[in-house]
């Protein structure tokens, strides 16, 4: 390995204070097994109202390798994941969860496989210890996920693995609000490898993830990624034409050659109903589509900084307090 070479790792939290220390001492454990460095650990605490960042704050003055950014208000898991993106200084970063179900243990095998060349290298989950519900969820969400994406998405892989700092650099550039970094991470493209990983019970605590907050998270990922719904608007459209006509030569039928017209009166309500609904829903589905656009329109930063703890080394200039901005070449700085 290049005795110079910098591993980051980028942890979001919100309300962790009682598994902060045990994060702190497994992750900056794998650190230690890692050669080169100074490696480092850039925490986004996102608007906790517990005893988070103070915590931080305390692990910044006591190990130089801790670094913490607090933002002024919950912004959400990605977005906080982005926070720390814009500010790691390695040449690869791990990216992993704060509640332990993501194993600080594995950094090192993660480290492993990009100096074989890769520039993503994904925990692939195996063996999930949620409750079998939760876990049928996730199995269909990643297989239709998988085959709705206009990119290829690796299943049953979540935001747990490491990026090269080139890929950093190009999902740095990606201006989008309604963010997806698995699906974002994949699109970059480059030589990208899974390793299975056993995904462990929460440490302590309450997930932050709520059933609206996952349901949102895999709408993100459908419509930042796929078009698909809005085909099948056509293609169900079609459909309806062509039994359409097809019951039309049917009606024609039956009254020039049997002399009787079709009944159905409850059958032409349940249509009326049912085409109906298709229609509404096929109006959310669109009107989707243009609330993110406009959502996107209003360029509104996607996080504010109001605190920072530790030397920051690999952001982008930032005093407490200010928006993020993104960094591009040739164009003039904008907002995202």
């Amino acid at each position: 390995m290049n005795p110079a070479f910098r591993l980051s790792v980028a942890i979001p939290l919100h309300n962790e204070e009682s598994v902060l220390a045990e994060l702190l001492r497994r992750t900056l454990g794998a650190l230690d097994q890692i050669a080169g460095g100074p490696h480092e650990i850039v925490f986004v605490d996102d608007g906790s109202t517990d005893r988070t960042f103070a915590l931080l704050e305390e692990a910044a003055r006591q190990d130089s390798r801790v670094r913490a950014i607090s933002l002024s208000r919950n912004f959400g898991h990605q977005a906080a994941l982005t926070a720390a993106l814009d500010h790691v200084a390695g040449d690869a970063t791990v990216v992993m969860d704060g509640d332990l179900q993501d194993v600080p243990e594995v950094i090192p095998q993660f480290v492993e496989r990009y100096q074989q060349g890769y520039d993503v290298v994904y925990a692939q989950r195996v063996r999930r210890k949620e409750p079998w519900p939760l876990r049928l969820c996730y199995f269909v969400f990643y297989r239709m996920m998988a085959t709705l994406s206009d990119v290829q998405l690796p299943v049953d892989s979540g935001d747990f693995g490491l990026m090269s700092r080139r890929v950093i650099d190009q999902v740095r550039r990606m201006p989008e609000h309604h963010r997806y970094l698995r699906g974002m991470r994949s699109w970059v493209g480059f030589r990208q490898t899974g390793l299975p990983v056993e995904r462990e019970e929460r440490h302590s605590g309450r997930s932050k993830y709520s059933l609206p907050r996952l349901l949102k998270l895999a709408t993100d990922g459908i419509f930042a990624f796929s078009i698909v719904p809005i085909r099948a608007a056509a293609l169900l459209g079609a459909a309806v034409m062509g039994v359409s006509v097809l019951y039309v030569l049917y009606a024609v039928y039956c009254r020039f050659f049997l002399q009787q017209s079709p009944q159905g009166f409850t059958a032409l309500i349940a249509m009326v109903t049912f085409l109906s609904g298709v229609l509404l829903f096929f109006l959310g589905v669109i009107g989707e589509y243009v609330g993110r656009i406009y959502e996107e329109t209003k360029a509104r930063p996607i996080y504010v900084i109001e605190r920072i703890a530790g030397s920051l080394k690999g952001g982008m200039g930032e005093s407490p307090g200010e928006t993020h901005r993104s960094e591009r070449s040739l164009e003039p700085e904008h907002l995202h």
